[in-house]
């Protein structure tokens, strides 16, 4: 279950990952899958090469990713390495909203 957005963050991540930008979004996050983690950092672009080379540079491997039908394909981040992540692409905003706690 995702929250802590609001629509209109959604629609601008949805908008610049159309536009083949390398795009970010973090939301709180609860799955049993995953009882530690409680956020993601969704990082998509409908230009899968941008995407790959983008996942590359931070040691995410292609199979990774995440196709779904609606056309927006990402990472997902949790744990660690979304924080380390984060922190090299400059988004520490996202680290202080969602993460602080964790």
């Amino acid at each position: 279950m995702a929250y802590g957005i609001n629509k209109e963050e959604l629609i601008q991540w949805k908008k610049a990952v159309l536009r083949g930008e390398v795009a970010f979004l973090t939301h709180y996050w609860l799955d049993d899958r995953f009882p530690n983690v409680r956020s993601v950092t969704k990082v998509g672009c409908s230009n899968v090469e941008t995407l790959l080379n983008w996942g590359s540079k931070h040691g995410l491997k292609g199979e990774w990713i995440h196709y779904r039908k609606d056309g927006f394909p990402h990472f997902d981040l949790m744990g660690d390495i979304q924080k380390e992540i984060l922190h090299e692409e400059g988004l520490s905003e996202h680290i202080q909203r969602f993460m602080e706690h964790e």
